[in-house]
């Protein structure tokens, strides 16, 4: 089976690595070269162009920034129509439901399968192929691609498209609301003279324990904002998740406080660093 991969990011270049050494004949596209010739140590080979890539693959990966993006490479400027007839496109971007659906349509249109697989955590378990993958569309398409799915991650099946990227919108969410509590009540711990260490050690022992207190609060405390998830990615994925739920009628007012502070954070000059710095705002 023939692989091709575009989009060679801190997390498409892990994934791209990993169908590489797990044995998998895999072609390669990013618009920065030297994305490509990072992975391109691990083996694999360069495409020359998206035409050299989308007729001659059996899979194609997709890892792009915006929905935007996606659509315009897929739709827009035709892969979709360009690949074989029962290949299939695997997006591991955090899109919306809407455009997951718009582009599994498209693709149906010209005989391609389309799975909508957003992951969880970030770039080193890319690297070490431990990423959730919430994967959805046709599930024979997805029981057929299981395997590849499992060298690069561990694939959860959702349902259709729709339920996969809801739930990664869904999950960013909530990820990203309680990143702004754990941010206010640091600050109200220090303000109150609290040792910072063992502010942070004691809440892990009590109900204010969380994900982002493991992962983000060792950040705060140290003053470190290198981008493991950028201000601006978390901005960008709230916003669709807000979109999402205005157009189900979904109230989302805690969501929006965080899509503000986010937007602030930004405006401050923190857009490209990790979105713990939204603890700056403070």
């Amino acid at each position: 089976m023939k692989i091709g991969f575009i989009g060679l990011g801190k997390m498409g270049g892990g994934l791209a690595r990993n169908l590489i050494l797990t044995g998998n004949d895999v072609k390669l596209y990013d618009i920065n070269e030297d994305a490509v010739a990072a992975i391109l140590k691990n083996g694999g080979a360069k495409a020359s162009s998206l035409d050299d890539l989308t007729d001659s693959v059996d899979v194609l990966f997709t890892s792009l920034p915006l929905p935007i993006h996606l659509t315009k490479m897929l739709i827009e400027d035709g892969v979709l129509e360009k690949m074989k007839k029962d290949s299939v496109v695997v997006d591991v971007s955090t899109i919306n439901p809407q455009t997951a659906t718009k582009i599994k349509n498209e693709a149906n249109k010209f005989g391609v399968q389309f799975l909508a697989c957003p992951l969880g955590k970030g770039p080193k378990q890319a690297y070490e192929g431990t990423l959730p993958i919430f994967a959805g569309g046709d599930e024979s398409t997805y029981k057929r691609l299981e395997k590849i799915l499992n060298q690069i991650g561990e694939p959860y099946y959702l349902g259709d498209v729709e339920q996969s990227t809801a739930f990664k919108l869904i999950s960013n969410m909530i990820g990203m609301t309680n990143l702004l509590v754990m941010s206010e009540g640091l600050k109200l711990g220090f303000d109150a003279g609290i040792d910072p260490e063992q502010l942070k050690q004691l809440l892990h022992d009590t109900g204010a324990d969380s994900a982002q207190l493991n992962l983000r609060g060792p950040l705060v405390l140290d003053n470190n904002y290198d981008p493991m998830f950028s201000v601006n990615l978390a901005l960008k994925d709230v916003g669709l998740g807000l979109e999402m739920a205005k157009a189900s009628n979904n109230k989302t007012e805690l969501s929006q406080i965080t899509l503000n502070y986010l937007e602030e954070a930004s405006k401050q000059g923190y857009g490209d660093k990790d979105c713990a710095a939204i603890f700056k705002v403070y």
